[in-house]
């Protein structure tokens, strides 16, 4: 199984930042939160993955923090969650009274250097990271049967419904520029719905699904021969390498995918860039973060609370809808992956973002 490390690409003062954060104190002073409530800012509309997300942990979180105290989510969309992230970061009191969840939606302007983003993820300790995956496809008329084959297509436009080039949806098209496919980014789905919508249609040639999409909506297509699945995203391991995706543990993950069409590794700043958003909007997804400045003794109690409600045996038994079989981090698992989501190299945000002005008519401020 290949296996490529991205400790290289997140060393710097980023990882430095968050790394001194983590440091557990020497002395700790007691932390009770009895009779207290705190909010979870969620940077997006109700209803959404981030806010079911939160709304799932939320009262297994209240049961191991100390003082068990109330958990609430306060929703603050706008702006595509620059919004609220923003005034979390500018104005949260670092008392653990309250802490923010964000996703890829939001780490992506801060990996691209979105002028309006005013937060700074290296100042805000994390204390869970929850990652997700996803499948390409192809239809089966194409007579591709796996990722050794995709060779084949090199010659051939595929079509692709995105929802937008600084979107989720920059995952695949990085994906497709790294592995050499021609494929042309249809804006204006409104969703990855949408887009399997144009695939089952034949106006879209190639496509993903989130996980829990592509078991309920892509696998009977496969199983009716009229889709072909080509590799997952993969995930991360806690040393920050990509391996299999333990819902897909038979599909090969991106990194073998091009191995099996090219007959080596990927390498380059295209497949950093590549790395750096897969990891913020895969591998990494959500983070859970504490306010700038918060306590060493604050940040421990959260860190062992959302340990101890992963572990939690109910939490366990009804994680599947809306976890799946990812692995959780918590505890000191949580800083390697945080890093993989908010960490890009210079030079790899300088190439996609001239990669997407050039190729998508993105405008940077």
């Amino acid at each position: 199984m290949a296996r490529i490390s991205r400790r290289a690409a997140m060393a710097g003062t980023a990882a430095a930042g968050v790394a001194a954060l983590a440091r557990p104190a020497v002395a700790q002073r007691a932390v009770d939160f009895s009779g207290r409530t705190i909010e979870w800012v969620i940077p997006f509309a109700e209803g959404g993955g981030s806010d079911v997300w939160a709304r799932f942990f939320a009262p297994y979180l209240a049961k191991y923090l100390p003082g068990r105290p109330n958990v609430i989510i306060r929703n603050v969309p706008g702006g595509g969650s620059i919004t609220g992230t923003n005034e979390f970061y500018l104005r949260a009191k670092p008392d653990g009274l309250s802490f923010i969840g964000t996703s890829g939606s939001t780490q992506f302007p801060y990996l691209l250097g979105d002028a309006r983003v005013r937060y700074d993820y290296a100042q805000m300790p994390p204390v869970l990271v929850s990652p997700t995956g996803g499948v390409a496809y192809l239809p089966a008329r194409f007579g591709i049967r796996n990722a050794a084959e995709l060779g084949r297509l090199k010659d051939t436009e595929l079509v692709y419904g995105s929802q937008g080039a600084t979107s989720l949806d920059l995952v695949p098209m990085l994906a497709f520029e790294v592995m050499g496919l021609k494929v042309r980014h249809v804006f204006g789905m409104r969703g990855r719905g949408e887009g399997r919508l144009a695939f089952e249609r034949g106006e879209a040639t190639i496509d993903y699904q989130t996980s829990s999409a592509y078991l309920t909506q892509v696998t009977p297509l496969v199983q009716a021969g009229t889709a072909v699945p080509l590799f997952s995203w993969g995930v991360l391991d806690a040393n920050g390498n990509v391996a299999r995706d333990p819902t897909f543990p038979d599909l090969p993950h991106f990194v073998e995918a091009y191995e099996m069409m090219h007959g080596r590794k990927p390498s380059g700043v295209a497949f950093d860039a590549y790395l750096a958003f897969f990891g913020a909007g895969f591998a990494a997804q959500k983070p859970a973060m504490l306010p700038r400045g918060t306590p060493r003794e604050i940040v421990a109690a959260y860190r062992k609370a959302f340990a101890d409600a992963v572990a939690d045996p109910d939490l366990q038994a009804r994680k599947g809808d809306v976890l799946g079989d990812y692995e959780q981090a918590v505890g000191d698992q949580v800083d390697t992956l945080y890093r993989v989501a908010t960490t890009i190299a210079p030079e790899a945000r300088a190439w996609v973002r001239d990669y997407l002005a050039k190729n998508h008519n993105v405008r940077f401020n």
